[in-house]
């Protein structure tokens, strides 16, 4: 057996993947320049690390490459709402759209949310009113709510960004949890990889030949559940539904035909291509739901390149980097970033990895 495979075979415990990140590296909010962001460019299989600015992505990619990035638009989807009998108030997490207007949530104080109670958010034009239909047996809520006329456009405006858990400080500004090309409402978490883009960077992709397709991945709350088994093996994946358009497949043809690079902007962007590859024997447009785990031994069968964020500890993503880089690139590379001071999760820094 080769040395690779046999290292594959021995990394499936999820303290493999831990690592030593100081608190103070962890970013609370965004740089006032998006593009400002610093870039770690990682040669696939290599550990000769360059650091860069994420304005200089171009320097990087070759006339005829493509990038894939994931357009899904994330819902302002933490409400609080006043219980419309005893005026108890409740914290209500959007999710997941079951059907027109009803969601399922998580709640708390679970004890002030029982079925039956209504509740009313927001006030004047505004308003909404819900109540609770059923409790799962996890203990998440369904809520109907009771009237769905301009929904989204109210949820807009009285709902807030569910930022991550390790992100403590107040984000003065909600569209700096969105991409710049975010387009279709439905995450509960930004596609992070992508909010270092601006038009001008896009402009500048676009006058070098560089071409942008686009999936649509609505990223859930699961991707911050934690790996909690020891063998990664026994961990269950959560569930993201995403569409795959046919233009977005022509291009990756396109792009595969003339030897160039498909370089996905993103985990959910390769976890899109990946599965749909998995699924057909083929890239082929698709509407599908992917509970795939990428894990060392994986064989890409469409994704070239990566940019992504740097990730929490023991996660799935940063084993799914692993995947892709190499397991000793890339814990040498976390290490550098710390040793660099570069800011970690989702509103740090980027890595390219190709």
């Amino acid at each position: 057996m080769d040395a690779e495979n046999l290292e594959v075979l021995n990394l499936n415990k999820k303290s493999q993947f831990s690592y030593y990140l100081p608190e103070e590296l962890i970013a609370q909010h965004p740089l006032l320049s998006r593009d400002f962001s610093r870039l770690m460019v990682l040669p696939k299989g290599s550990r000769e690390i360059k650091h860069d600015k994420f304005y200089n992505l171009c320097d990087y990619l070759q006339e005829g490459d493509c990038l894939i990035l994931n357009d899904s638009k994330v819902l302002p989807a933490r409400l609080r709402g006043k219980n419309i009998d005893t005026g108890y108030e409740v914290e209500f997490l959007l999710l997941r759209q079951i059907k027109l207007g009803v969601w399922e949530t998580l709640v708390k104080p679970g004890k002030k949310a029982k079925e039956g109670y209504r509740f009313i958010f927001g006030s004047g034009e505004t308003t909404l009113t819900a109540y609770i239909s059923k409790i799962l047996p996890d203990g998440n809520r369904v809520i109907e709510f009771e009237n769905t006329l301009n929904f989204f456009e109210k949820l807009e405006k009285i709902g807030q960004m569910p930022l991550p858990p390790y992100i403590k400080e107040k984000l003065e500004d909600g569209s700096r949890y969105q991409t710049i090309y975010a387009r279709d409402l439905g995450s509960a978490a930004a596609p992070t990889a992508g909010l270092h883009f601006t038009p001008e960077l896009f402009e500048k992709l676009r006058e070098k030949g560089i071409g942008l397709g686009f999936i649509t991945l609505h990223v859930g709350l699961g991707t911050f559940r934690p790996v909690k088994s020891e063998n990664i093996s026994d961990h269950k994946m959560h569930n993201e539904h995403f569409v795959l358009p046919p233009e977005t497949v022509k291009l990756i043809e396109s792009t595969k035909n003339a030897g160039k690079k498909v370089i996905c902007v993103g985990t959910t962007s390769c976890r899109a291509l990946e599965s749909a590859y998995e699924k057909y024997g083929k890239l082929e447009a698709c509407e599908m739901f992917t509970d795939i785990f990428i894990k060392p031994g994986h064989k890409f069968k469409v994704m070239d390149g990566l940019i992504t964020n740097f990730h929490l500890p023991e996660s799935t993503l940063i084993i799914l980097v692993s995947a892709f880089a190499g397991y000793g690139e890339t814990m040498h590379a976390y290490k550098e970033a710390v040793k660099n001071g570069y800011r970690f999760f989702s509103f740090g820094d980027a890595m390219l990895i190709i």
